[in-house]
């Protein structure tokens, strides 16, 4: 009896200046250059001659030596995708600079711009932002179901760069507020458009860790416009170079997105099975094309494409479920207050003796980072609560309030941030995902603006101490909905979720 000790990894095809040789078919050109790793054979066991596998069965400890010795090996099959994603994540860079970029210089802004003393006309630069990402998020979902992933990125780079470019040149409040209108637009696409792309590029076993780059991405750029603007306090001319820098990552990502590969679920909609296969096989392994073409195939055959769906999608099951799902967490990520805690972390921090704001928000934004390489965020809120409301020593009462602070944006880091945008796509159908991501995004961005404008009266109102208090009420009521209303998604391909949730339609729910 013949019995096989060598493992093999899935096959990777060669590069074609390896191969062109041994093939006239490998000669044809290829429709665009995709990056590209082979898989290193780090699982190759062999312990026996052939002589030896014809006569000799291993034992129990045999398998398990070699059980333990592959599980000791390196898994490096997320290679293949992670250049695909890292370029993807670049819109989130944009994203997160561009949430810090007005952070030190809007006083010079207005003071050039002849708005200076007016918090209205400030704050409208500001939420600005906010409503064209409410428009852009609306609309990728119909983009992306008309062009592909990879197009839907290139095309949306165009109102980044426009909008950078013009409020680098701005001399007016309207060209200003028209920069930062087409700079929402663009960023209310992508952050859309990125979660669902790494959703349905990523191998089912890395789609979670890679996901986690879209959230990297955010805090970096957050963190560069920072330190970016720190000379902004000395410099009254320093934001127009910020701006012109901000149009400079949309060049990259447009450059970058003609190198990455296409969604083989999209492709499989729109009937290019072929390219489909390839995409599966380079970055997923050669064993995986028969599967997931199959997966495709069925539940396209069931379920019909989103290249032709509609709104009115989502008001049946089990689309109504997933979107109200989409919906409620973002309303409760948002009304958790991590954007009052971003935009306004400078109150808290200016009772310990820390001057300046641009200093501390960057402390605040390095914590955002460090939260992603490690959930508590009401026992963090309900710190802050205790160090302001109880009769404690003074330095520790602040220490605590900083402590807790941190904490918040820390534990938002690893949890609420980059698992809200994660989940949303990994648990919508193939018909209604843009659809359902885009509808998501847009309650975000219209809690995200309720919160910036209402923070400070409320505190007017009620008090710190009160205001976060309610924060961590709302944490405690998402950890409750999360518990009763998702599902499990790790280590399940994206169309074996969707058949999940359908059969649990037709069976009454859970």
């Amino acid at each position: 009896m013949m019995v096989a000790t060598v493992l093999h990894p899935p096959v990777v095809p060669v590069p074609l200046f390896f191969t062109s040789h041994l093939s006239p078919k490998v000669l044809l050109k290829p429709k665009t250059f995709h990056f590209g790793f082979p898989l290193p054979l780090l699982k190759l066991k062999a312990s026996a001659t052939k002589k030896q596998l014809q006569t000799q069965e291993p034992d129990n400890e045999d398998l398990h030596n070699q059980e333990k010795s592959d599980d000791q090996s390196f898994d490096l099959g997320w290679l293949p995708t992670f250049p695909h994603v890292l370029v993807a994540s670049m819109s989130n860079f944009l994203f997160g600079y561009h949430i810090g970029v007005m952070n030190g210089p809007i006083v010079s802004i207005a003071r050039e711009l002849g708005f200076k003393g007016d918090p209205i006309l400030e704050g409208l630069v500001v939420s600005i932002f906010i409503a064209g990402a409410f428009i852009g998020s609306l609309s990728c979902g119909s983009l992306v179901d008309k062009l592909g992933c990879r197009r839907t990125f290139q095309i949306d780079t165009i109102p980044l760069i426009l909008g950078a470019i013009v409020s680098a040149q701005a001399h007016s409040l309207n060209e200003i507020l028209l920069g930062r209108f087409l700079v929402g637009l663009g960023i209310g696409v992508n952050t859309v458009l990125v979660p669902i792309y790494i959703s349905e590029v990523a191998p089912t076993k890395y789609r979670g860790s890679l996901g986690t780059l879209s959230q990297i991405g955010t805090c970096l750029g957050i963190i560069f416009s920072l330190c970016l603007g720190i000379p902004a306090e000395h410099d009254p001319h320093w934001w127009r170079t910020m701006f012109y820098i901000a149009s400079m990552p949309g060049f990259l990502l447009a450059f970058g997105m003609q190198f990455t590969v296409e969604s083989p679920r999209w492709l499989c909609k729109v009937g290019d099975i072929k390219d489909a296969q390839t995409i599966i096989r380079n970055l997923w392994g050669d064993s995986e094309v028969d599967k997931a073409i199959e997966e495709f195939q069925s539940i396209i055959s069931n379920d019909g494409t989103d290249v032709n769906s509609r709104w009115m999608h989502l008001l049946e099951e089990p689309h109504s479920r997933v979107a109200f799902i989409g919906g409620t967490l973002f309303v409760l990520q948002q009304f958790a207050g991590i954007n009052g805690v971003l935009y306004f972390s400078s109150l808290t921090f200016q009772d310990v003796g820390i001057a300046s704001g641009a200093l501390a928000s960057l402390f605040v934004g390095l914590t955002n980072f460090a939260g992603n390489f490690k959930v508590q965020s009401a026992v963090s809120m309900f710190l802050i609560v205790v160090a302001i409301n109880y009769p404690l020593e003074e330095d520790f009462s602040h220490n605590l309030s900083i402590l807790g602070t941190l904490m918040y944006i820390f534990t938002f880091a690893i949890g609420a941030g980059p698992v809200t945008g994660l989940i949303i796509p990994e648990l919508s159908s193939s018909k209604t995902r843009g659809k359902i991501m885009s509808l998501s995004f847009s309650v975000h961005w219209v809690c995200n603006f309720l919160v910036g404008l209402l923070f400070l009266d409320l505190v007017e109102m009620f008090g710190v101490a009160s205001v976060y208090a309610g924060f961590g009420s709302v944490s405690v009521l998402s950890a409750i909905f999360a518990y009763y209303f998702l599902v499990e998604t790790k280590g399940r391909s994206l169309e074996e979720i969707e058949m999940s949730l359908n059969s649990n339609m037709r069976g009454g729910g859970r």
